[in-house]
Order: structure tokens, then sequence, then C-alpha cells
């Protein structure tokens, strides 16, 4: 256990205010709060959680650089959004594969918000390729896959959350067992935390019990992509 919090609630005061004021003009004259109480802790946070990550899979990275680490930058990518605020009002820190850049890879997510903590294992979104391979392994491993999302720790903390294509995926057998998982788009189940957990001294060891749950999920996924865990 830590002795002391990685985040406190001015980091949560932060994001409250930047959602109520996202503009440049005011992060600017804010920089140094977020510097001091959003970026620093969760830079620590990451730093902090690379240990215990190991004991995960040796293959996930807990990047602790400021550009292109695991931490998300606060600035958002508004060039095909109507919403043009320039701020994100989350923090979040994605914990990838050590060969995959891409950030719809297999891995491991912490997302701190006002009112929405939550963590996250597997894999959002994919590209087309990804999602043949991770479709083309629930369906030659359905019980492998069942054991993983009906093992009652899992059930206990996890939901998967994904929408869904209205017919079977190409190539694949309409009348097959696991038809409605193997139609899913997503493939990342998450579970929620109170916000004053997030600010306790022993949330990271919450965290990382909720990976250790996660990993057989995020393995199946890992290694249905070709990558070792």
């Amino acid at each position: 256990m830590s002795s002391q919090p990685h985040f406190t609630p001015a980091l949560f005061e932060f994001l409250a205010e930047l959602a109520d004021n996202n503009s440049r003009d005011w992060f600017h004259a804010n920089r140094e709060r977020y510097e001091r109480d959003v970026r620093e802790p969760m830079i620590g946070f990451i730093i902090d959680f690379a240990q215990r990550l190991e004991t995960i899979s040796p293959h996930v990275v807990a990047d602790p650089r400021r550009s292109g680490g695991s931490m998300f930058r606060i600035n958002r990518d508004i060039r095909f959004s109507r919403d043009k605020s320039p701020y994100k009002t989350n923090v979040g820190a994605h914990f990838r594969h050590e060969v995959g850049r891409e950030v719809h890879g297999p891995g491991l997510y912490l997302h701190l918000q006002p009112g929405q903590v939550f963590a996250a294992a597997g894999i959002w979104r994919p590209s087309s390729g990804t999602l043949r391979k991770i479709r083309a392994a629930i369906a030659a491993n359905p019980g492998r896959w069942q054991a993983i999302v009906g093992d009652d720790a899992f059930r206990s903390m996890y939901s998967l959350e994904s929408d869904s294509l209205e017919r079977a995926p190409r190539g694949f057998d309409p009348d097959h067992p696991l038809i409605e998982t193997l139609k899913l788009k997503s493939f990342a189940a998450s579970t929620a935390f109170d916000q004053c957990a997030a600010c306790s001294p022993d949330f990271i060891d919450v965290y990382a019990h909720a990976c250790r749950v996660a990993a057989p999920l995020a393995e199946f996924l890992t290694r249905a992509v070709g990558l070792d865990w």
C-alpha cells in the first residue's frame, strides 16, 4: 500500500472547472494547476504501476513519457469534430503491448473524470483485420472464451460493453453458439470505482487487482492477434 495517494480531489476539481471553462485562455491561465494536480500525479501513478504491471504481463508497458507514453494527451483532436472544445475533461492512461503502437490494440486502461472513474481491459473498435483474428479465435475456442467471461471473479467485477452487427459477420456461421459474441464490434470490459476510492492511498493496488482479474481476457485477445502475453 502506498503511504500517500497518487490522486487527490484537486484533480477532479480541476477537470470539473475545465468542463465549465473549456477554452485555451482558461487552460493557459491554469496550466500550473494542470501540471501539479493532474499531469504529474498520473505520471507518478504510471511509474509506480510499472512494477505491478510486470507481474501481470511483462509485455504490457507502463510508459511514463510525457509525450507518446501511457498517458493520453489532454488536447482533443477537433479536426473532424463538430465539438470544437480544445480539451478533454478526463485524464486517462492506456497500458499497451510493447510492440503495439496502435492506440486501439489490446491493453489495460484507467479513466479519471468527475463522477466517472473506471478501469477497462480489452480492445475498442479495432481494425477489420484485427477484428477478424479475434472473432476467429473465439469461434475456434468457444470453451476458453466462455470460461474467461463466465468466471465468477470476472463477472462480479466486469461487464462487456460494445455495439454489435445486426447480422453474422462475413465468413462466420450464423448458427454458431457464440454468434451474438461474434457480432460485437469491440471486445472490452470495464469496472467502475467510487471517486473517493481513486483518492485513497491504496488505489494503485485496487486498480492492479482489477487488472489481474481482467488479465485472462486481455491475454486471450493479445494472443488472438499474434502477440505474446
